[in-house]
Formats: C-alpha cells, structure tokens, sequence
C-alpha cells in the first residue's frame, strides 16, 4: 500500500550529500516536546464576560507569540475524530495502484498526491501521501467508502464552525468587518488533507512534510498519537507534544498579511516515523478566489492582493525554485 518512494526517486537517494545550514537542524531531536497554549473554548460559552474576554485574550497572545494552539471542548465530539481516523486508515490501505491509477474515492483529478514531484534533493522531497479533498467533491466520494464521505462532511461542518468562530475573535481587534469571514469564506471555498506517514527506513534524511507555511487564514488539525509535528520558534525546531484531547489551530499566511503581522503564520514541518505510520487531518479555512486581503493596519506592510493572485505566486515560485515563498512576495 505504501508508494515507490525508494524506486521514484532513486536518483535523490543516490546523489544524496547532507548539507544543512542550521546548527540545530537534527531530524532526529529526541526531546520531549513542548506543549503549545492549551485553551478551553467552553469559556466563549459562559455568562461571565470576565471569564470569556480572559479566553479571548488567550487565544489572541497564542496567536501572536506562537502562531499555533491547541484547542479543549471546541464543539468536535472525539467519537467522530476517532470515527474519522479510522475510515481514513482504510482509504490508505487500500492497494497502492488503486490510490494513484484507479481514483479509489472517486475525487477530483488529482486529488491523492505523494512524494514531491518538484523534489531536486532529499531535503525537498515529503515522505507521505495525502487525498486532497474540496469540500465540494465530499458527495462525488463512492459508495464504499461512503462512512468517510459521512464522517468527512460532519467534521468539515464543525469545523468550520470552528475555523469562522476563531477567525473572528482574531479579527476583531483589527478593525476588519464582523461580517468579512462570512461573507468571503463559504464553506465550499475550504478543504481537507487526509495525510498518511507511512514507516520511513530514512527518516534522519527525509521529512515527513517540508517545512512550510499555511496557504489559508487558519488550519484545524486533528492528529494522531505518535508525533512528528515541529515548529519553528526562537531560531530553532521544536518539537510539538501531541494532546489526545485536543485540536490544533495555526495561523497561515492570510491571516498574517491580514493582520499586518500581528499574528504571524509560523513555518512547520512533520518528521517522517521510523517505524510506524502516522495520520492526521487537516481542515484549511480558506476564501473564494476573488477575496482582497488587505490590512485595516496602517501603514500597511503588504500590499493588497487577491486569494488567487496569492495561489498563482506560489505556483510560479514552487515551478521555478522548488520551494514555496509565501506572503513575504507582498511586502510594500
């Protein structure tokens, strides 16, 4: 079930020469991790406006001093996760020809991905695979796995839920509309990545996921046990603690530009597992293409762009270097 990454790029493994520039750049950190800001969103719910401004300043310091927090009691039963991971599993394990050649979910024309087909070196190359599912193709899922189509579409709703509901308590100290997440992020406009890590005899060589950022306003990940996400803070990796009880909510880079930097969209990674395979899940709360971010912050440090100007950047610099630039093409 797993992909030929040994046998399509034998040539990386070959050529491979271990360069890196970053004293602190060990793939194989073995600390304990760190915990990211926990915080318990039943506090939003409550009558004490004390108590509910004290969780909305907590969620505005993580997102500004750390760009990632983890979320309790955000509205997402663990049944349903559980349910998820499970239906998720089964689509991974099916046959490998099946995933590539034979479409087994019936999605959209490339939808399940792998490796990295851009890779000019080890260092760029992503040792997982991924369904790359719109929320839009959720009812084009076929009948035999249609426990995930129903499971997809009750995360995605919450989700969301969530994402618009964050979003706008970020928002409201930037003097943006109380009424812009609504009326530019319909659900349809977001989507979901079902990831699989599966073993990796290289994984002091190779990443699990390159270090990247977020191509959204916020992302909501629910994953498993085993660990692997890092996170660049203070000028080096750390590693992230996985909380089974919790979800994990980043900052990406419209929200940054969106903010004038008040929240910044953290660069992250995910080490490939040596022995045994990871899931996660990840829920990118995005816009329609035609959305003007700009920022109510004055001077403005970005100029002002459109979701689709953004995306078709990132393509050009994924084409012509192999690596994504991200929001810093912006900048005035």
């Amino acid at each position: 079930m797993d992909p030929p990454f040994q046998e399509k790029y034998k040539s990386l493994f070959n050529d491979y020469t271990m360069v890196s520039n970053d004293k602190d750049d060990n793939l194989m950190n073995s600390s304990d991790g760190w915990e990211l800001p926990l915080i318990d969103l039943q506090r939003l719910t409550l009558k004490d406006p004390v108590i509910r401004e004290k969780c909305v300043e907590e969620i505005r310091q993580a997102a500004s001093e750390w760009g990632f927090f983890q979320v309790v009691n955000h509205g997402i039963p663990q049944e349903m996760l559980k349910s998820l991971q499970n239906e998720q599993r089964k689509a991974f394990h099916h046959p490998f020809s099946k995933k590539d050649e034979d479409n087994v979910l019936n999605l959209s024309a490339n939808s399940y991905r792998w490796g990295n087909p851009r890779a000019t070196c080890l260092r760029q190359l992503a040792w997982s695979e991924a369904f790359h599912v719109p929320l839009t193709d959720i009812s084009r899922i076929c009948d035999e796995h249609k426990t995930l189509s129903a499971s997809i579409e009750d995360f995605a709703a919450t989700a969301n839920t969530l994402a618009q509901g964050m979003a706008e308590i970020l928002a409201e100290n930037l003097g943006v509309s109380s009424t812009f997440f609504q009326e530019n992020c319909p659900e349809e406009t977001s989507y979901l990545r079902m990831n699989r890590y599966p073993p990796c005899p290289f994984s002091s060589e190779v990443f699990g996921l390159v270090p990247h950022t977020d191509s959204s306003f916020l992302t909501v990940v629910n994953q498993d046990q085993i660990g692997g996400l890092q996170l660049w803070k203070n000028g080096r990796w750390i590693n992230v603690k996985p909380n089974p009880e919790a979800l994990v909510i980043n900052i990406g880079d419209l929200f940054q530009a969106l903010s004038n930097d008040v929240y910044k969209s953290i660069k992250h990674r995910v080490l490939a597992p040596q022995q045994v395979e990871r899931l996660s899940l990840a829920f990118f709360y995005c816009p329609t293409y035609e959305t003007v971010i700009k920022s109510c912050i004055k001077p403005s440090m970005y100029r002002e762009f459109t979701f689709r100007e953004f995306m078709m950047q990132i393509q050009r610099d994924l084409k012509a270097t192999g690596d994504k630039v991200g929001v810093s093409r912006f900048l005035l």
